[in-house]
């Protein structure tokens, strides 16, 4: 029998995730904000409850030693006209007149002995500096806390005066308990407060995050959420949603300018590579061969030139040309323009129309205004029939420079004209026809970039193309330079 062996056990060492630390609760924005709320508030309490208590407690206590010091100066003057007898006189009179029994009197002779007044002995502690000392002193109707001063008269005499500050006493205590509940109450209204604030910043921080959350997943649909109260949290809102609308606009922009060059380029390259290799099947001699490689030249040309207007539309769009930007007069500019035109128009059976009603003075790049135009004319002629007319016209109208191309061709139907400047937009009218559909939108964006519209307009029949700039008015001197 063999004897059986045992594999060796083995270990399996499984690494756990670290956990995720607690964010500290000092970089939390809410918490901080909330912070800062309940320290200003705090503080703001406190100062308000201290000059509450200074200005009642400071003030009554002002009041008693002006007391204290007016009759101490009163008994003085006694004392200096009528002497010691005219003093005693003076005290007990005060003593019998002092309804409220506050008013404390201590005549004392050069051996301390009393001569007048309503305390039993000298009060302890009380060094006979003139200052104002508050002390536990005996009354012959009990110990009582004054407020005292010390007067050293001629002859050695001592005259003490004051005021029984009890009352005074119990209400400042009155005023501190109050001044530490109301304290109290407003700490707890100011933390109570803070998580207020706290609570309304993280339902707003939130919103956001999970709206932002969404998007980045892939969800454009999402819109930060509005509470309805047209405050600042609704206008942030407003803000984002505005910016992702934005966004969501140019993303289908570029799906939409994706699939069109796909779908564009994909004919004309198609139509190259049959070419090319046709010929280097088929070609019977070079002739055939060169004439094969000049045709697939031209399909290729045709592509490079739709990337170059794209490229020239993102430029535009961008801003990098308003560094050309001049004062120049557009009328000499449409001249020129014409004259090519019109015999352009006339190889094709056309009758070009202008009206020029210069001078049009523009700040801008007069490179793209040329080709602006150029592009409205060359759609124009390219859509007119033989024997019809094409209008230019170009006049100031309320401080505005407005061009007008109109042609007596097929025209854009009223669904079609609000995307006839997007880019590979091509109407059914134009889907025969050779073109890139870029022309039109390279003509909104230099009219954007002039802070101008571009306006499609039916022409019955037809369509009218209005080019609407601002024009750079100024002193007819100054004409001089545009031209």
């Amino acid at each position: 029998m063999k004897a059986s062996r045992t594999a060796p056990a083995t270990t399996v060492l499984v690494q756990r995730p670290p956990k995720k630390r607690a964010k500290p609760l000092i970089r939390s924005a809410g918490i901080r904000l909330a912070l800062v709320y309940a320290t200003v508030f705090g503080l703001s309490a406190f100062a308000l409850a201290f000059s509450l208590w200074y200005s009642t407690v400071g003030l009554l206590q002002r009041q008693v030693e002006v007391a204290i010091r007016n009759d101490g100066a009163a008994l003085q003057d006694h004392f200096a006209v009528g002497g010691i007898q005219s003093l005693i006189l003076a005290i007990q009179g005060r003593l019998q007149d002092n309804i409220d029994n506050d008013a404390i009197y201590m005549l004392v002779d050069p051996l301390n002995n009393r001569i007048a007044g309503n305390l039993i002995a000298w009060p302890p502690g009380l060094t006979g500096a003139s200052d104002e000392y508050q002390l536990t002193v005996n009354r012959s109707t009990g110990s009582s806390v004054a407020m005292l001063v010390d007067y050293h008269l001629q002859g050695g005499y001592q005259l003490v005066v004051g005021r029984d500050v009890r009352a005074f006493t119990e209400l400042r205590h009155l005023l501190q308990a109050g001044l530490l509940w109301a304290m109290g109450i407003m700490s707890v209204l100011g933390i109570v407060g803070a998580f207020v604030i706290r609570s309304l910043f993280r339902r707003m921080i939130r919103d956001i995050s999970a709206t932002t959350r969404a998007i980045s997943r892939g969800d454009l649909t999402r819109r930060v959420p509005k509470t309805g109260d047209g405050d600042e949290f609704d206008e942030l809102a407003g803000i984002i949603n505005d910016m992702l609308d934005r966004i969501t606009k140019l993303m289908d922009g570029v799906r939409e300018v994706s699939n069109s060059i796909a779908h564009d380029l994909r004919t004309p390259i198609t139509r190259a590579r049959t070419r090319l290799e046709d010929a280097a099947l088929h070609a019977s001699s070079p002739d055939d061969l060169k004439s094969a490689i000049e045709r697939a030249t031209d399909d290729l040309d045709g592509i490079v030139a739709v990337f170059q207007a794209l490229l020239r539309i993102a430029e535009i769009e961008a801003g990098a040309r308003r560094s050309a930007f001049a004062p120049f007069d557009v009328a000499p500019l449409l001249s020129d323009i014409d004259e090519f035109y019109h015999a352009v128009a006339e190889e094709r059976g056309i009758t070009l129309v202008t009206d020029i009603a210069g001078p049009l003075p523009l700040l801008g790049d007069r490179e793209l205004i040329q080709q602006a135009v150029a592009n409205l004319l060359d759609n124009a002629l390219k859509f007119s029939p033989v024997n019809t007319s094409i209008s230019l016209t170009a006049m100031l109208h309320n401080d505005s420079i407005e061009l007008s191309i109109a042609d007596q061709g097929p025209g854009i139907s009223e669904a079609d004209r609000d995307r006839a400047t997007e880019r590979f937009f091509r109407a059914e009218s134009a889907r025969h026809t050779n073109g890139s559909g870029l022309g039109l939108a390279l003509v909104a964006a230099v009219a954007s970039l002039h802070t101008g519209t571009l306006r499609l307009r039916d022409n019955h029949p037809g369509l009218r193309a209005i080019l609407t700039l601002p024009a750079q008015l100024g002193d007819a001197v100054e004409w001089g330079r545009f031209k």
